[in-house]
């Protein structure tokens, strides 16, 4: 048995143009990469909700990224849709679908940025359409420095997993959404908060290890982010762990 746990990573898709006359899929580097360096072995998903449950067979771990999209107010009952939303529904299907069969399965999860705003969904939680609208006074959310840089601060909620993880009480995070969890529902609990009350992130205390986050520690803009990947890849090498001995 490989001590090495495969991580999938969700990827996002465009439509024809741009870089390829063809649909297409994406995923920036640096996911791959912060997962490698903490000891996983990253393979991309692609969109096939049908199999999610052949995918789930294999991994050990499981990343929900992030994208310039938005979650259907459909799934979470938020009522009309904003203008501002734009929808990948290929997309949210599959992950849903297989977020929800990792969560079943006690697999190792991390929801990353959107990734965390479809974790809180899949919880039984809600969400802020556009953080504009819905939080008066709210910060710039949607930072114009680099995503490189620190946006704003967060604080930890103490006896969390995150605070566990992390082993600090403030964090410096990138910023890049104008939608937010309102709710992290009955399955899920706040981790984090930014000043202006915005949800930063949200985990769920009854599985293993589930853990989401509004910010990219795959930038690792604050010195505890790779932290997080390191715990989310042990997490994943205990649950390879196990199933080699059910199996």
């Amino acid at each position: 048995m490989s001590n090495i746990p495969l991580i999938g990573l969700t990827l996002d898709a465009e439509p024809a143009g741009g870089w390829s006359k063809l649909p297409w899929y994406a995923l920036r580097q640096n996911y791959c990469d912060a997962v490698a360096s903490a000891g996983g072995l990253p393979v991309a998903l692609p969109h096939e909700a049908e199999q999610a449950e052949a995918y789930l067979d294999r991994l050990d771990g499981l990343v929900v990224t992030g994208g310039a999209f938005d979650v259907d107010p459909g799934l979470y009952g938020g009522g009309p849709m904003h203008e501002t939303v734009v929808l990948k529904e290929g997309r949210t299907g599959f992950e849903l679908a297989v977020l929800q069969g990792a969560l079943k399965r006690d697999m190792p999860v991390l929801g990353i940025c959107g990734g965390q705003q479809l974790l809180a969904v899949a919880l039984g939680g809600t969400l802020h359409q556009h953080i504009p609208d819905a939080v008066p006074g709210a910060l710039p959310h949607e930072q114009t420095n680099p995503r490189d840089q620190p946006g704003h601060t967060v604080e930890i909620t103490p006896g969390t997993l995150l605070a566990k993880v992390v082993g600090v009480g403030r964090m410096a995070v990138n910023s890049s959404h104008h939608q937010a969890v309102a709710t992290a529902g009955p399955r899920g609990v706040i981790n984090a908060v930014a000043s202006d009350g915005v949800i930063e992130g949200i985990e769920a205390p009854g599985q293993s290890f589930c853990l989401g986050v509004q910010w990219h520690p795959e930038y690792a803009v604050d010195p505890a982010d790779p932290s997080i990947f390191l715990a989310f890849i042990d997490a994943a090498r205990s649950f390879a762990a196990q199933r080699e001995l059910v199996a």
